[in-house]
């Protein structure tokens, strides 16, 4: 085994989900490197997040469209991870022996990988998610999993009743400790969700994923299995209140609402250079706005052509918007042409689209209603 050098907290980012919600978003790459933002993918959050912590070793999960997405992180220069003693390392499923099998669930995922995890014999183990948009300082986290000497800590959020039922929900004490956990419970007790962001130390969670391993019954995931077999077995196990801003971008709504969001930055931030999101960019140049250009609100990245009108909108690099086209409330990924006479509202047009002249996509929503956002990848007719 390669001999590197003792880390005391790694991080192991779980970034092989197929992302069905998003539709047409992810037919070709993870949910992870969907872009976000402008200028971002969402896997640049947690991996920002680690650098900004002083995590400097990284594994990340693939399994599903896994070509983009690991291209995309390359060395790990953009987010300074390409170190020889740690940096960010692509962890994709492998044949063992005389088989190999897919990652059967979060849990297994790291099942297969302990081999990684002991290269730096670690006291801690950090896991994310690679889909969900927000910063956090880990390392604040991993301090309170020392101060309660915990085997296990949970990042939570507080969040509406009526939205807890999405999440992994638990109910603890005044300090903390956890005593009851459900997976998204039909009629959940608590407000208190799970992030999908967790501290182990480390011997005791390899503890358990063998034993999760051995168990034919268990589905190998950790809010299903493992984070319930610890707490009836009495382990020690802490939340975590996470303050800041934080979105599950797992659906179209969610992840146009997380892109909205950044134009509020009294939401979320992505300009304060005290935690900067790092990302890998194209060199382009300025972006040009012309003289018939009207903009309100909105992001305009590097290289884009600008003629129409655009409101309260996410501009990706190299966009074309022409004369008279009107962009609302919309996201418009990399690459993309709305042509003269053009209309997009509340919508997100993929990237390399040309939407034709005169024509709309996406509708205001009525008063009072949810907006129902359209996703326009140029193949519908």
């Amino acid at each position: 085994m390669i001999n590197m050098r003792k880390k005391e907290t790694i991080a192991l980012l779980l970034a092989g989900g197929q992302g069905s919600r998003l539709g047409a978003l992810t037919d070709t790459v993870a949910k992870p490197a969907v872009p976000f933002g402008g200028k971002y993918r969402i896997i640049d959050f947690p991996l920002s997040n680690c650098t900004n912590s002083g995590i400097d070793t990284i594994g990340v999960l693939t399994q599903y469209q896994p070509l983009e997405l690991n291209a995309y992180i390359g060395n790990g220069q953009p987010w300074d991870l390409d170190r020889l003693n740690g940096g960010v390392t692509i962890l994709p499923p492998y044949v063992k022996g005389k088989a190999g099998e897919w990652y059967k669930g979060t849990a297994n995922a790291i099942y297969q990988n302990m081999h990684f995890v002991e290269m730096y014999q670690p006291e801690y183990v950090l896991i994310l998610s690679g889909d969900h948009i927000y910063k956090a300082n880990y390392q604040l986290m991993v301090e309170h999993h020392k101060q309660k000497k915990a085997d296990c800590s949970i990042a939570v959020i507080n969040v509406p009743l009526e939205e807890a039922s999405r999440f992994g929900v638990m109910n603890a004490d005044a300090d903390l400790k956890i005593y009851e956990f459900e997976e998204k419970p039909e009629h959940p007790k608590s407000t208190l969700a799970s992030m999908g962001v967790y501290v182990f130390t480390w011997k005791k969670l390899k503890e358990y994923l063998i034993k999760d391993e051995n168990d034919p019954k268990s589905s190998s995931d950790f809010g299903k299995d493992v984070i319930p077999a610890m707490l009836a077995a009495g382990e020690r196990m802490y939340a975590y209140e996470y303050k800041g801003y934080w979105k599950d971008v797992g659906t179209v709504e969610a992840l146009w609402e997380a892109n909205m969001d950044i134009l509020d930055r009294n939401r979320i931030n992505l300009d304060d250079p005290r935690w900067k999101i790092y990302s890998r960019n194209s060199v382009l140049p300025p972006h040009y706005i012309g003289e018939t250009a009207r903009l309100k609100n909105s992001f305009i990245t590097e290289g884009c052509d600008i003629h129409g009108a655009i409101d309260h909108s996410i501009i990706f690099p190299a966009v074309t918007v022409e004369k008279n086209a009107f962009v609302l409330n919309s996201i418009i990924m990399n690459g993309a042409t709305i042509s003269e006479g053009a209309r997009v509202e509340y919508a997100i047009v993929m990237p390399d689209v040309v939407l034709e002249k005169g024509r709309t996509v996406g509708r205001i929503p009525e008063l009072g209603k949810p907006a129902e956002i359209t996703v326009w990848s140029g193949k519908e007719r």
